[in-house]
């Protein structure tokens, strides 16, 4: 833009003054020159508008120039570090192409001492941060993989007294956190009753299918909890009677298919979508499998652990200060699914060895069907239901 001049008479001269437009708004005269440029300009503002880059060009080296003439002391250079560091991890944060996000060294060391890591404890910057690392993944890369104890070879070798209990009661040792995880479950201390003193008349003929629901249930908090349900008993318990039907009052499956499909919607569900998802619910369907293999010891002292788990959760849940209505009925939940767990427990203490092999062939041929559906589906339920038709997974036993 051409700069525009007036020239004015002035009455008490002999000549004329020459006059500029500022450059800017094109309104005022112009009253100064840009150092950079040389445009002309009337204001401060029509010298920030007349050129952002100029104007941010001189702004830096100006203090570019100052900040070479300063000799700061040590203090100072550490606040500065600081403040770099601040905006830094802000910009990390603020960023949209941001992939990875780590945890301060504080917050690792706390979560592997087993220290407990409260959410209100920590700044927003930092509760953030550690959200992103716990869906990332992150954090699950500290933690050493557990192998459930039912893949291991001793779990072939558990043995029972007659009554169904233990041949050898343990010694009660001190011991810390890291030893809650049994090589393998214990059974129960006392005999086990003959289901005739439990009730009158006939059982269920769908028990062996309330069995399998129990078990996968098992199997997926243990795995969630990596094995020790003892570092937070009553949110082990919340998650297994989440899991279960029979043990959560929400259900009871009459067949091995309409059990494994309810369990494998709860896993695909968003609330456990975290975990794996359909891959990781097949993954249980062969813990289950493995677990009826081992036969009627092994489920005993699964059910007995299970069982242990519950009690302790309802015993934390006594304690809590929560609302009185809300505790109670928990509790009346946890009490409830406790009773279902002694009653199974007392049931399957009193099958034959080739009942397991029966619905563990069930429970095998279920996963092949299901391992064909369209599990990332939002049909998964009306595909699987579909699938079910009038066909008999299950007879009694």
């Amino acid at each position: 833009m051409d700069e525009v001049v007036i020239t004015e008479s002035n009455p008490s001269s002999s000549g004329s003054d020459t006059r500029i437009i500022c450059r800017v708004c094109q309104k005022q005269f112009s009253q100064y020159t840009c150092p950079r440029c040389n445009s002309r300009y009337c204001s401060l503002q029509c010298y920030k508008r007349h050129n952002l880059r100029c104007t941010e060009s001189f702004t830096r080296e100006n203090v570019m120039e100052e900040l070479k003439q300063v000799q700061p002391d040590e203090d100072t250079k550490k606040k500065m570090l600081d403040i770099l560091k601040r905006f830094h991890s802000e910009e990390e944060m603020s960023s949209d192409d941001e992939e990875e996000s780590t945890l301060s060294e504080e917050i690792i060391q706390k979560v592997l001492s087993g220290q407990e890591v409260k959410l209100e404890n920590l700044s927003p910057r930092e509760l953030k941060q550690f959200r992103r690392v716990i869906a990332s993944g992150e954090l699950s890369k500290l933690i050493e993989p557990w192998t459930p104890w039912w893949r291991q070879p001793s779990a072939r070798s558990i043995s029972l007294s007659h009554e169904g209990c233990q041949l050898v009661k343990p010694v009660e040792l001190a011991s810390g956190p890291e030893d809650n995880i049994a090589e393998n479950p214990v059974g129960p201390e006392s005999p086990l009753p003959p289901l005739r003193q439990l009730i009158r008349g006939d059982p269920s003929p769908f028990l062996a299918v309330h069995v399998v629901d129990v078990l996968y249930s098992y199997c997926f908090t243990l795995r969630l909890y990596n094995g020790d349900w003892h570092s937070d008993p009553l949110g082990a318990a919340t998650v297994a009677l989440g899991m279960s039907k029979v043990m959560g009052e929400l259900g009871r499956p009459e067949t091995v298919a309409e059990a494994l499909a309810a369990c494998l919607e709860e896993t695909c569900s968003p609330v456990y979508r975290h975990t794996g998802g359909f891959s990781f619910g097949i993954g249980l369907v062969d813990d289950v499998v493995c677990l009826l293999s081992l036969g009627t010891n092994a489920l005993v002292c699964l059910l007995c652990d299970l069982q242990r788990l519950i009690q302790a959760g309802e015993r934390i849940l006594k304690s809590e200060k929560i609302g009185k209505t809300e505790r109670i009925d928990t509790i009346r939940k946890l009490k409830s699914a406790d009773r279902k767990v002694y009653f199974l427990m007392c049931w399957v203490h009193e099958q034959p060895a080739e009942v397991w092999s029966t619905v563990a062939n069930f429970v095998e041929t279920e996963k092949t069907s299901l391992a064909q559906l369209d599990h990332g589906s939002k049909n998964f339920k009306d595909e699987r239901k579909g699938k079910q038709g009038s066909k008999v997974l299950i007879q009694e036993v």
